[in-house]
């Protein structure tokens, strides 16, 4: 039975019950396929266990001649659960808005594995989830663009609502035989042949209040999938450094110093990885709070003291200085600007 390797790039194992929902869903024999790449089928029922991303590009490989539909991929948005994808998923149920729900996918991608390393790119207008190019072969690119994507949009229309339709589908991909089903499932304009893959949503859309956030949730969820990436990413201090962060704000121990010996290293080791990943702690720390706190913010049930003891300050103007800062507001004319 496979598990985790830091050496290998892997992917969450219960990502694969999609994967066999799908193959069956043609008529394939996937636990079959399965065993043929290697992968025990008792695999993908356990949420502890993470699989080589490489053996899912096989499998995609092997499956492609076997399916007739170029664009069978589209049909994985009616095969994922929000439990195949871990922690990471459940957190996105309780997300406050698409654009946050979307910023957390990119932030935690890692959890649920694979190579695209998602970005998010904004205009005024718009807010795009683009999927960074992950040099796969011309046979599994197309395919895990389609899935990822079909999955991706069916996530937000499960929060959002069925009437979601994006303003456009970049897809690098040339157009395949019988292009107008791509459209016909997003509801949208598809482009071929672009620069990148991207769904690109109305910023009016991205910012909408969703029916199904919760607040209160999506702390603990947050909490839960930073820890989670943090034993991921042993090696990934930025990481390390944020479940860190989460846990301990209210008990004001924020100092480099205390974050160091957390960590088991000296502070010139944490200063020397901070500025390789083109940060500082201090900085980290910033965007930790400014996050939180536009977050709680919105939450009328929180007082400003709350916030400031949640956030590690020791006084409500240290709250009010930071709030103006982030945001040229204070912390009440920010809470009643967002209602």
């Amino acid at each position: 039975m496979l598990g985790f390797s830091r050496k290998l790039d892997t992917t969450l194992a219960t990502v694969g019950q999609i994967f066999v929902r799908l193959l069956e869903m043609h008529g394939l024999d996937a636990p079959a396929l399965l065993r043929e790449q290697g992968i025990d089928p008792r695999t993908i029922r356990d949420p502890g266990l993470r699989v080589p991303t490489v053996h899912w590009e096989a499998l995609m490989r092997r499956a492609a001649p076997l399916i007739l539909d170029p664009a069978f991929g589209l049909r994985a948005a009616r095969c994922w659960h929000p439990s195949n994808l871990g922690a990471l998923g459940h957190a996105w149920l309780s997300a406050e808005t698409l654009h946050a729900g979307l910023d957390l996918l990119v932030r935690y991608w890692r959890i649920v594995g694979g190579r695209w390393a998602p970005r998010l790119a904004e205009t005024r207008d718009e807010v795009s989830f683009v999927l960074n190019d992950p040099q796969l072969d011309e046979v599994v690119a197309p395919i895990a663009t389609d899935i990822t994507l079909a999955i991706v949009l069916d996530m937000c229309r499960m929060n959002y609502g069925a009437s979601l339709r994006p303003l456009r589908i970049d897809l690098s991909r040339l157009p395949p035989p019988h292009a107008e089903v791509y459209p016909a499932f997003y509801g949208c304009t598809v482009n071929f042949a672009t620069k990148r893959r991207a769904i690109v949503l109305r910023r009016a859309d991205a910012e909408r209040p969703l029916p199904t956030s919760n607040r209160q949730l999506a702390q603990v969820h947050d909490r839960v999938i930073a820890e989670e990436l943090a034993r991921l990413s042993r090696s990934d201090v930025l990481a390390r450094c944020r479940a860190s962060l989460l846990e301990k704000l209210p008990s004001g121990e924020l100092s480099e110093d205390f974050m160091a010996k957390r960590l088991h290293m000296s502070r010139r080791t944490l200063q020397r990885k901070l500025t390789e990943r083109k940060t500082t702690y201090r900085k980290l720390v910033d965007d930790t709070r400014r996050e939180l706190a536009l977050r709680f913010i919105e939450d009328p049930r929180r007082s400003l003291a709350d916030i400031t003891f949640e956030l590690g300050y020791s006084q409500q103007s240290a709250l009010t200085r930071a709030f103006r800062r982030w945001t040229g507001k204070s912390p009440t004319d920010c809470r009643a600007a967002r209602r």
